[in-house]
């Protein structure tokens, strides 16, 4: 018989159908002594192999910057300072630190993930430089005509705005003036992510706007003038059922749409509304390899099921064997999100944002781009965008092959 103390140790680190699926799933018990049963070296381990050594490792599939003890990172403070913390002691405060006076963000700030944050008036890395002007002159030289800070595109210090540069490619940005007045973002039509062009190749942006060439017309010169059509009609034409024209996959010119990217016939339709790449994993296997793809939604074989496919119907484990591995770090099922088929979590579909192994992620995290989720060009992977071949940029809304004709 165990000891009180060590009886108070199982309660507390594992529930009763937790104890038994890891002594029948994870270990082989042994004189009273649990064998651990692991596919690779350290996965699991403990008293009664309850500690699992995955937990620690970030999405990328990297470990901790510490020390796993039992699926928890513990951060290594050798001087006891607490400076180093995070789920998985990734932030680190000591880069906050100015050499000179060794303190955090010089007194003048706040640290946080081995970030400054500066005081008003202050600004550097560290918080090291004073500005020279009050903060009520500072607030009126970044202030825009519309009354916003840096016309809300930018960062003030010391009263001039660094304006937030989302095309590193370009000579300057996207985002420019003495307040960030000036976004070039607004010469740019749906489907000009494919190029380079500003103002659809039929004008010159001027602070934002479109300056267009004779015998072209619209916010963004798309229309050309000699068409039957008034550009609201073209534009209508082309948008259908979709919120945007196109389908925000393709170019629309008097009412017909020219879908993109260019040569790639998986994007099709009268108004580019199918877009077969969403059929491919990251792979590129389409529907899994059990089902065909119509119109960007797989239509499966019998005995698969799932979203591309990718979930047998028939399974050859337990109910029980089966739960002990949907289980998250928690011990919730599916984190509560989703219920469990064969030992996977299957989302709540009516959810649809959320997704990942155990149901944990929330894809509304990622970066959104003409007002599509990773821009239609990538699939949101826990948060992040991951994009298709020929595609890059935080939310994939950058082209980097050839131009359209």
């Amino acid at each position: 018989l165990a000891p009180a103390g060590f009886n108070k140790f199982l309660a507390s680190m594992i529930s009763v159908p937790t104890l038994i699926s890891s002594i029948l799933f994870m270990s082989q018990c042994d004189c009273g002594v649990c064998i651990c049963q692991v596919t690779e070296p350290g996965k699991y381990y403990g008293p009664l192999c309850e500690c699992h050594e995955w937990v620690c490792e970030t999405y990328d599939g990297e470990t901790c910057a510490g020390v796993c003890q039992c699926g928890r990172c513990k951060c290594e403070n050798s001087e006891g300072n607490g400076l180093i913390y995070g789920k998985f002691c990734e932030c680190d405060d000591r880069e906050c630190i100015d050499d000179e006076t060794g303190e955090i963000c010089t007194g003048h700030g706040k640290c946080y993930c081995g970030n400054c944050y500066c005081d008003a008036g202050w600004h550097g890395d560290k918080c090291e430089f004073q500005c020279d002007i009050t903060p009520w002159e500072i607030k009126k030289r970044c202030t825009s005509p519309d009354g916003k800070i840096c016309s809300n595109r930018g960062t003030c210090v010391c009263g001039e705005c660094t304006c937030h540069d989302v095309d590193p490619t370009g000579d300057w940005g996207d985002i420019h003036g003495d307040t960030c007045e000036c976004d070039e973002r607004n010469c740019k039509a749906v489907y000009d992510r494919y190029s380079d062009d500003f103002c659809s190749g039929h004008g010159q942006c001027n602070c934002g706007r479109c300056d267009c060439k004779k015998g072209w017309t619209g916010k963004k010169c798309e229309h050309p003038r000699s068409c039957p059509l008034s550009a609201e009609d073209s534009s209508k034409k082309c948008q259908g059922s979709s919120n945007l024209p196109c389908s925000g996959r393709g170019q629309c010119e008097c009412g017909q749409c020219t879908c993109f990217p260019p040569g790639d016939n998986r994007v099709h339709g009268k108004t580019c509304e199918c877009d077969d790449r969403q059929c491919e994993d990251m792979d590129g296997n389409v529907c899994g390899g059990h089902g065909l793809c119509s119109c960007g939604r797989c239509v499966c074989e019998d005995g698969w099921f799932g979203r591309l496919c990718q979930h047998p119907r028939k399974c050859n484990m337990t109910e029980d064997e089966s739960k002990s591995f949907c289980e998250s770090a928690n011990g919730i099922l599916c984190s509560g999100k989703g219920s469990c088929h064969c030992g996977k979590c299957i989302c709540s579909p009516q959810e649809w944002y959320i997704s990942g192994e155990f149901c944990e992620c929330d894809d509304r995290d990622c970066d959104k781009h003409d007002g599509l989720i990773c821009t239609g060009n990538g699939i949101c992977s826990c948060g992040n965008c991951e994009c298709w071949e020929g595609w890059n940029g935080n939310a994939c809304e950058i082209w980097l092959g050839t131009e359209y004709p």
